[in-house]
Parts: C-alpha cells; structure tokens; sequence
C-alpha cells in the first residue's frame, strides 16, 4: 500500500494467558516488538496508544485451577498482577493494561457477539461433542486426552498432539479419555453458533493478499494464503463453547456456554482502549473507528490467523471499525536447542530474571532485539546472551560514552569543549552522523527491529572509531584545543545515540541523560551536531553495563538442566504391577532384618560390594550391587532388611548368600529398607 500520514496509531500486543508467568518467548514475540516501535512513535510526537491486557478465559485457565485446587479467578488474579507487575519492571510502556474479565470487556464482547447475532451472521448448528458422564459435563479439547493417530504418543490433547505437533479433533484421537474423571467420554449432541468465515473469503483475499502483498512480512502472507486457498479454503468456526468459564452467550438458550475465547479476547484491544480514554476523559473511538487510524497488531506466529482472518472478519461484519494495517508477527523463539515449554519447565521466566539479574533489562532486551525470529525460528542461549553484554555492550556502547565523559572530565572539568577549525574528517564523521536517524527510523518503520538496532551498534561504532582514528589522550600533550574538538564531536554523537537507542534500551537512555544533564530530547533532535553546546556541564561517567562471568551463566545454565531433569523425572513411568502371586507363594520369603556387620569393595568390580551381616541365625556374605550408590563405611552397622533364603549364586568366586532389598527412586537412586528403629536381627518381616 501507498504510504499515508496518519493522525493517530492504536498499537496492541497480544493479551498474554493468566495460567503463568511470562517467558523470554513472549517477550521477543510481540512485547519488545511492539514497545520499540511505540517508543519510536512517542519520540517523534504522535498521538499513540498501546494496549494490551492479560487474557482470563477458556479452557487453560481451568485446568490450571482445577489441578491447583482454587477457583479459576484466584488463577488469573495472581498471573495478572505478577505479569502487569513484570511487564512494568521491564519497561513495557503500555498506555493501559485491562484484562478480560474487566466488565467493560464483558459489556463490549457481548456487544459484538449481540451485534453478529441481530444481523443473522451466526449459523446455528448441532454437533456431537465429547461429554463425561461421570462429571456431568461437555470436555473442551484440552480436557480431552488420547493416543496420537500419527505419531502414537498416548497422551496428546483433543486439538493437537504436543510431541509431533499435529493438529488434531477430538473424534479423531485413538483410545480418548477424559481428564476430568478419567473415563471414557461419550459423543453427545450439543448446539453452538458458528461464524462462517468462508462468506468472507473474497474480501480476505483481497485485503490481505492484494492490498497488503507489499508490505505484510511474508510468514504472515504465507500462513494467511494457506488458510486461504488450501484444500477446502475457510470453514465455518464455532464462537461459542459449554463451558461456565468466561463470558456468557447473550442469546436465549444459550444456558451452559460462553464465548469461544479467540471471539472475545481481540476484541479486548477495544475494552482496554475504553478504559484508557474513559481514565484520561476522552474520546476511544477516533483510535478504533477513524480512518486516519493506523492500527498494528504485534502477535506471535501462533496468532495469525486469529489478528488477520478471523478478528477482521468480525469488525468487518459490525461495521464501523477500521482494520489492522500491519500484522508483523514474529516467528517462535526456542532456548538452548529446544522449544520452549512452559509445561516442562523449559524456560526463562520474566520475573526470576528480574530477580536474578537486578537493573540489567536492557541487556535482555537488546539481546532478544539483537538475536528476534523476525523471519525464522531462532534460538536464545546464556553463551550468547553472554557474548553480546560482553562483546557489545560493554565494549562498544558502554566504552565508547565511557571514554567520551571520562576524557571530558579529565581534560575540561566536565565541560563541553568549544567544537573549532573542523577537519575534513570531522566534517565526514558529522555528516556520517547526521545520517543515521533516518537509516534507523526506515527499518522501525519496517519493522526491522533487529535491523535497526544493528544500525544503533553501528552508530556506537562510529563513535569508537573517531576517538580511535583521533586519539585525544595524544593530542592533549600539543593541542588542547583540537582536543577539545575531537571530544564535542565524540559526546555528541553519545548523545546522538541515546535519543536513537531509547526505544530499544531505554533504562540505558536514561542513564546516559543523566550524565548529559539532558531533558526532553526526543527523535526531533536526532541528527543535530549541536546538542551538546559549548559550556554544557556533564556528570561523571556512570556505569552503563558490567562485564558478565562464566560463573553467572553457567548457573543458569544448570538451573535448565536441574528443571529439564525434575520434569523427565516426573514423567518416569512407576513400574507396572507384576503377576499376581498366591499367599503361599508369598509365604515362601524369608525377610528378615539384618545387621552389616562388615563391608567392603569387591575388587575389579565398580557396582558390588561385600558385606558381611548378622541374621541372628548366623552370619551371611552377600554380594549386593550398591557400590555406585552407598561408601561401605556408611553401612556398616546399618540394620537393613533381606532376603534371607534366596538359593546361593556363585559372582566372581564368591558364594553370595541372600539379598539385600532397596528401594529405587524414579532417577534410579536406590533406598535402604531400614526399621524406624532398633530391631533384632533375624526378626521376620510380613
């Protein structure tokens, strides 16, 4: 499409699901994304607003509550405040933070769904779907679990199999149960209002693939040309579920259902606009409804056919609202190699980072900035996140406003050198710098994000080069005045930098202000050689990042691996109930406690040891296969029980005359079976 000046933007991130915290995957998704570009916006003077909000409905959030034993409000209660509270530490500027079970957004979403429902845009149809009869309810798919008809994994959801990454219907799952009560579910009929989208397949094709062919990222062109025109094209979608979670149907014989979430939750972008103009007392409908609205969606990849087919399919059919003119969704993030997975445990949770690395945000940001799945999957790793704080950050954006504030200090008290007699290569340097605004501010536009932080580290290096190429500490024993010039340059292109580097590292911004005594600088001044005038007083240096060491990320490291293998171990499999046995033969074991009396390694062997035990019939050697797990001076001495009457087998020359019984843990550690206390040796166990 044409470029158009637009009076105002509207800008949303995806609401973020109240069943848990929020991760580094969520953050290079759409929430940095999106807090650059609006920063960006904000800096050259727009009139913005940038909303998002946590979203409370559908089925994850009862299953949450369900397995924790609370009520599905104290679920979002705590996930909203911790992630509204994360996102503010972070520095997520948003202008309004809702959340969807706000009555607003109650009011708004049965509005459109009112709306939809009065002009005759629902197909009302019914459908068998899952139900327990033991719990007395419909299943959403999520409560449904089965074996996978393509991969065979036994525990794959009713939409999609978590191991080979198929989508899935509940019908089609082999052997399906319910995770309410574990039972077998039944195919009951049930009525739910569908929107049918393919009535809007000639609109959808032109709006996104004729008018947006140019300027929508091709991941998004591709995915909304595959909903499109593959196999059957658009079907018809259910917007409704019986569920007693979430925003009841507003029609009559509707009891028992809500709103499909994916209905109500974009239109949360509208509530929490509501709720912003209604706080500041002013008008929300320019921002949803005017034409000299830009509106831009940030989402994730798994999000894009609900921004760009189905939400624009319901504004379209209400009338009066403008769509999306951008949907530049990123691609997933993965950690260390693998997928993130917050059910696993495989994550870099917000709020632990936070914790754990106090006033180092903008390190994360410009790290997940720096390394975005703009086009492709990428992967984050600590070595890396390492790296580029070390490589980068500290030692050419933090050396380079170091060396200019400290040299100034050391040369001219901390005041701003007069910039006199400027040599050709000033003039290139300065007309170099006046450049790089408008590079950085092409690829925001384009949400190039990654692109245009590169171009800010360029822009640093720049600065570094100059006090290289120019070297004042040298100058300085023949000509302080040159000095002087070559050190306004340096600190104006610092301060340069800062007004650029706002939007993506803006604590570091503000650090860098404050050493500049600078106020109220924004985009406007970017590209102006004067800022820093003659006389301008600047503070001492400040530490702007610190260097990070192999200790600090190795720790994080191993605190994934600790996680990875506490949820394998949670996977383990008990072992299955053997054959079952008569009472005679049961009462053919002679188990007794015993006393070690002696215990030692077996030569040329690493699993057994040798003990010697007291049966209180007499003494027994027994070759036990515990070297691995127990020191031999921990047992002697040790009541522990045996099989005392186990035939006698020959191991490495020596008669073992028993067995003695352990216990062994998921990770394979083994336990002494042990009397909680002193007991006789040889008394029977039954």
């Amino acid at each position: 499409m044409k470029n158009k000046e637009f009076k105002r933007y509207t800008v949303t991130s995806a609401l973020p699901y109240a069943n848990g915290p929020l991760h580094i995957g969520h953050l290079a998704g759409c929430y940095i994304p999106s807090d650059i570009y609006v920063r960006y916006l904000r800096s050259l003077g727009k009139d913005v607003v940038y909303v998002s909000g946590s979203d409370e409905h559908g089925v994850a959030i009862t299953i949450k509550a369900r397995k924790e034993g609370v009520t599905p409000q104290e679920v979002v209660d705590r996930y909203h405040t911790m992630m509204k509270e994360s996102f503010q530490e972070f520095g997520i500027s948003f202008d309004h933070y809702s959340r969807t079970s706000a009555p607003i957004h109650h009011e708004t979403a049965s509005g459109f769904f009112k709306d939809l429902y009065g002009k005759g845009e629902f197909l009302e149809q019914t459908t068998e779907q899952y139900f327990d009869e033991e719990a007395g309810q419909f299943l959403a798919d999520r409560y449904i679990e089965g074996t996978c008809p393509k991969c065979g994994y036994e525990s794959a959801y009713g939409d999609q199999c978590e191991k080979c990454g198929s989508s899935l219907s509940p019908t089609e799952l082999i052997n399906p149960k319910s995770k309410l009560s574990g039972s077998v579910p039944i195919l009951k009929e049930t009525k739910h209002w569908f929107l049918d989208l393919a009535r809007y397949t000639d609109f959808l094709k032109q709006w996104i693939l004729e008018e947006h062919q140019h300027d929508w990222k091709n991941n998004v062109l591709g995915q909304c040309r595959s909903w499109l025109e593959a196999g059957d094209g658009l079907q018809a979608r259910s917007m409704t579920r019986d569920m007693d979670w979430g925003i009841p149907v507003p029609v009559e014989g509707a009891e028992g259902k809500v709103l499909y979430v994916w209905f109500d939750a974009p239109i949360g972008y509208i509530s929490s606009t509501k709720e912003w103009a209604a706080e500041k007392g002013i008008d929300w409908e320019p921002y949803w409804k005017d034409e000299d609205t830009k509106l831009v969606h940030f989402i994730g990849k798994d999000n894009i056919v609900f921004h760009c087919i189905v939400f624009p399919a319901i504004l379209k059919t209400h009338g009066g609202y403008i769509l999306p003119d951008n949907v530049p969704a990123n691609e997933f993030l993965n950690l260390e190699g693998d997928k993130i997975s917050t059910s696993r445990n495989w994550a870099v949770w917000l709020h632990e980072y936070l914790a754990e690395f106090p006033g180092k945000q903008d390190v994360l940001r410009y790290v997940l900035t720096a390394n975005a799945p703009e086009t492709k999957d990428n992967d984050f790793t600590w070595k890396d996140f390492q790296s580029r704080n070390n490589s980068e950050l500290v030692a050419i954006l933090g050396n380079f406003v170091n060396r200019a504030v400290v040299l100034t200090h050391k040369y001219f008290e901390g005041i701003v050198p007069e910039a006199e007699n400027l040599t050709a290569h000033d003039r290139e340097v300065m007309e170099t710098l006046q450049g790089f605004p408008d590079k950085i501010a092409a690829s925001i536009e384009r949400y190039r994000f990654r692109e245009a932080l590169s171009f800010v580290m360029d822009f640093c290096r720049l600065g570094n080069k100059y006090l290289a190429d120019t070297e004042p500490w040298k100058v300085i024993k023949e000509d302080k005045a040159r000095t002087g010039t070559i050190l306004n340059i340096a600190l104006n292109i610092a301060a340069n930098v800062a007004i650029v580097a706002e939007p993506f590292l803006p604590f570091t911004a503000a650090k860098i202000y404050e050493m500049f005594n600078l106020k109220d600088l924004n985009w406007t001044k970017a590209g102006d050689t004067g800022i820093l005038g003659y006389g301008h007083i600047i503070n001492p240096a400040a530490l702007l990042f610190e260097k990070i060491e192999d200790d600090v990320v190795e720790a994080q490291v191993q605190k994934l691996l600790e996680a990875k293998k506490k949820n394998e171990l949670e996977n383990v499999q008990v072992a299955p109930m053997k054959d079952i046995i008569s009472f005679d033969d049961f009462g053919k074991l002679d188990m007794r406690v015993v006393t070690v009396l002696h215990a030692e390694p077996m030569p040329k062997s690493k699993k057994l040891l040798k003990l010697t035990v007291e049966t209180g019939l007499g003494k027994k050697t027994v070759l036990s296969g515990i070297a691995e797990h127990f020191k031999p001076e921990d047992l002697i001495g040790k009541q522990v029980t045996m099989l005392i009457n186990l035939a006698p087998r020959k191991m490495m020359g020596i008669d073992s005359e028993g067995m003695i019984l352990m216990a062994e843990d998921k990770d394979g550690s083994l336990r002494l079976l042990h009397p909680n206390q002193a007991t006789g040796n040889g008394s029977t166990i039954s």
